[in-house]
């Protein structure tokens, strides 16, 4: 794909992709958002360096792509309830959704795509990874696609692996963790590409519709471990000014946890998504 406004190099074979060429905190044309927003598409998540951006601009440029919402469970910065901090702090262990997800499934309408702004980073450490949830589906045997085709996964708040990744930031908010549920096909359908992909997660998803849990176990810990092969992601590593915005809808994530005894600070804007089908 072919950009006029700005500069696009992919950083890996699966996804992911560095945006040059364009000012986030400056005046920006509908003609650079509208290349932006390819890009994100083709790329599944994209990346940008040295930005200087106050939580009222990142959130005023998260919302040329979509509509802002507020995190669950969660409160925003005082100042931009929007915007939500994700700390770690130098004297704790675990790390704020450390684990592969894709954000909320546990909701009827899981996000469509999340801004990550880097504030204050490790001296070391603290990357991020991404997985192209396409080519997990793609790269299943037609056997399983036809079996996984058509059927819906159930997913919880509470799975208790990621449950204790957001204990220190509900405590501090005073949030009591409140299970949701949420029910969504296994298999979805990108409503923008067309395109399939998996769409289950190890830190939500808890059974297959009509399977119990035993039952469902030994497929979905199959599909976990496929849709994360190193083949399949991309390894950021994070600047103070740095931004990463990717697509919830086809991509999971998973933020290292290799820093202990540094601070961390991101600030995060996440977008209003559809119904998945």
């Amino acid at each position: 794909m072919s950009y006029r406004h700005i500069e696009v190099r992919p950083v890996a074979g699966a996804l992911g992709a560095e945006v040059h060429g364009v000012d986030l905190s400056g005046a920006v044309n509908a003609d650079t958002v509208a290349e932006m927003r390819k890009a994100f598409l083709e790329h599944l998540v994209i990346f940008f360096r040295g930005q200087t951006l106050t939580p009222q601009r990142q959130l005023e440029v998260a919302g040329w792509f979509g509509a802002p919402m507020a995190y669950p469970q969660l409160k925003g910065l005082p100042e931009c309830p929007m915007v939500t901090a994700v700390i770690k702090r130098e004297n704790e262990r675990v790390n704020f959704g450390g684990v592969w997800h894709s954000d909320t499934t546990y909701l009827e309408r899981p996000p469509m795509a999340s801004m990550l702004y880097a504030v204050t980073i490790p001296p070391f450490g603290g990357d991020t990874m991404w997985a192209n949830q396409y080519l997990a589906y793609e790269t299943l045997s037609d056997g399983l696609k036809k079996t996984l085709d058509g059927m819906y996964a159930h997913n919880t708040s509470t799975k208790a692996e990621v449950s204790k990744t957001r204990e220190d930031r509900l405590k501090e908010a005073g949030v009591e963790l409140k299970p949701l549920l949420g029910r969504h096909p296994v298999v979805r359908t990108h409503p923008e590409t067309g395109k399939k992909a998996l769409f289950v997660n190890c830190a939500h998803t808890s059974h297959f519709e009509g399977w119990t849990e035993a039952e469902s176990t030994p497929l979905l810990q199959y599909l976990y471990a496929h849709q994360v092969k190193p083949e399949f992601t991309v390894r950021f590593r994070w600047e103070v000014g740095s931004i990463a915005f990717w697509d919830n809808r086809c991509a999971q994530h998973n933020p290292i946890n290799d820093y202990h005894g540094y601070l961390r600070v991101m600030h995060r804007v996440t977008l209003e998504g559809d119904v998945p089908a």
